[in-house]
C-alpha cells in the first residue's frame, strides 16, 4: 500500500484546473484504489476544483485545505505526516499523465527488490538524464535489480536528480531525511530531496518504461513566477547541495 500525495494550487490565472482534472482521471484509470490512497493539501482552489475533488470524491481518502499558498514542500509534509508505518510515499504534481495501469505497484516492487534505493521516479520526455551525458551530474547509469528464479527481470536508471513530478519515497530513507523542504514556495524540493537521499547512502532511480505526460504548458504568467521566484535562491541551494555531500549541512528535516 503506497500514499499519493499531491500539492493542489488552482487559481483562475494559471489555470490549472484543468490539469488537475486530467491528472485524477489518468489516476482513477491506473491505480487500485483498494490498495493504495490519494490525499490532496490544497494550496489554493476556486469554484471549480471543488466540482473536480467532489467529482472524484470516491478515490480521493483524504482533502487538507490550506488557508493559504504554503508551497509544494509543506503541503506534501502535511500528507505525509498522516503515513501508516512502512507505508511508501508518493509525491506527485497536479499536472501529469500517467498511461500506464499498476505503475504504483512497480515502483513498490523496486523498493523491495533493491532496499538501497530510496527514490522511485516516473521520467518525463522532457528529461535530460541519460548514459551518454557529458555532464556526469546528468550521466545516468542502467541497472539491473535483484532477481530470484520465477520473477520477471526488472531494469532502473540511476541518476543523481530523479525529477520531482512523481516520486516514491521509501519508508527507510524518510526515517533518515525526515520531511520535504524548500526555501521558499516553489522549486527545489526535488533537487533537494535527491541530494539529501544520496548523502544518506541510498541510490536515486527512474522507471522509464512508464510513459508519463507533463501537461502544464507553461503559457500562463504564473509559469514565469515560478520559474523566477525559483532560481532567485540559486545560490542557496548550491550552498545547501554542497552541504549534504561533503556533511556539513544535516540531511535531516523536521518538518515544522
Amino acid at each position: 500500500m503506497a500514499l499519493i500525495s499531491m500539492a493542489v494550487y488552482c487559481t483562475e490565472e494559471n489555470k490549472k484546473d484543468e490539469t488537475l482534472y486530467k491528472t485524477l482521471l489518468s489516476l482513477y484509470d491506473t491505480v487500485d484504489f483498494d490498495k493504495h490512497r490519494l490525499m490532496l493539501s490544497v494550496n489554493a482552489k476556486t469554484d471549480t476544483t471543488v466540482q473536480t475533488l467532489q467529482h472524484f470524491g470516491d478515490i480521493i481518502d483524504k482533502v487538507i485545505v490550506n488557508g493559504s499558498n504554503i508551497g509544494t514542500a509543506k503541503a506534501i509534509n502535511k500528507v505525509w505526516r498522516l503515513a501508516e508505518e512502512l507505508e511508501p510515499c508518493i509525491k506527485m504534481d497536479d499536472d501529469v499523465l500517467i498511461h500506464y495501469a499498476g505503475w504504483i505497484d512497480e515502483m513498490e516492487e523496486v523498493l523491495r527488490r533493491d532496499p538501497s534505493i530510496g527514490i522511485v521516479g516516473l521520467k518525463r520526455k522532457d528529461c535530460i538524464e541519460n548514459v551518454n551525458h557529458p555532464d556526469p551530474y546528468y550521466r545516468s547509469t542502467l541497472m539491473q535489480l535483484p532477481h530470484k528464479p520465477g520473477e520477471r527481470w526488472v531494469i532502473v536508471e540511476e541518476a543523481a536528480h530523479v525529477m520531482g513530478t512523481c516520486q516514491m519515497y521509501s519508508p527507510a530513507l524518510l526515517d533518515k531525511i525526515g520531511y520535504l523542504y524548500q526555501p521558499k514556495l516553489y522549486g527545489w524540493d526535488d533537487v533537494l530531496a535527491c541530494a539529501r537521499s544520496r548523502a544518506a547512502g541510498f541510490k536515486n532511480v527512474f522507471l522509464p518504461h512508464i510513459d508519463i505526460d507533463h501537461i502544464d504548458e507553461g503559457k500562463t504568467p504564473y509559469q514565469g513566477w515560478k520559474e523566477r521566484h525559483a532560481w532567485e535562491d540559486i545560490q542557496l541551494i548550491n550552498k545547501l547541495m554542497d552541504g549534504y555531500k561533503d556533511g556539513t549541512i544535516s540531511y535531516y528535516y523536521e518538518a515544522k
